[in-house]
């Protein structure tokens, strides 16, 4: 696969490669809290950044098969990423060649200027070049702006699943569109 998605005016968007580990985990972590930070206990947000976004975690997740991180870049700053996954889907999602969308973040500061759309429109470019016919996410029922974005991208609600923040249950909502 082609290493740079796509261009914008600004930013490039690529694959994550083994070294952009310590960069992603530094990111991912960042852009995690200041999404849920305040909504959540500081004891769960430990929890859940401890066990997913270190910088070992990061490499193994950049170097599984059944994995795909984009990463959007400017200049030399990392400013959001996307990470894509191909396999189980929650009953639900009734697809033939399922493809999670399971992380879409962007650092604040970059916050309505294209970013997030460019990372969905290669997301889904990346999900019908694996073969995928649906794409899925979970989604926080409680994260309205992600909820907005989500439907104006053409995502629908199908249903809901539990997502364990830390050890502390959560209703995400389940949303699917067609690749």
């Amino acid at each position: 696969m082609d290493r740079s998605f796509r261009e914008a005016p600004g930013f490039i968007i690529r694959s994550a490669e083994a070294g952009d580990a310590g960069r992603l985990a530094r990111l991912a972590e960042s852009t995690f809290r200041a999404a849920f930070g305040a909504m959540n206990t500081f004891e769960h947000m430990a929890v859940h950044c401890r066990d997913n976004y270190g910088e070992q975690i990061q490499a193994a997740e950049i170097s599984d098969p059944e994995l795909l991180i984009l990463l959007c870049e400017h200049g030399e700053q990392l400013i959001g990423y996307a990470q894509l996954r191909w396999g189980e889907a929650p009953a639900c999602v009734a697809a033939g060649s399922p493809g999670e969308l399971q992380r879409l973040y962007v650092d604040g500061e970059w916050h309505g200027m294209g970013v997030a759309q460019a990372l969905m429109t290669a997301s889904l470019e990346a999900m019908r070049q694996r073969g995928a016919d649906q794409v899925w996410l979970g989604v926080w029922e409680h994260n309205p702006r992600a909820l907005t974005f989500y439907r104006k991208s053409g995502f629908v609600a199908v249903g809901d699943q539990t997502f364990s923040l830390g050890g502390d249950p959560q209703r995400d909502i389940v949303m699917v569109r067609q690749c």
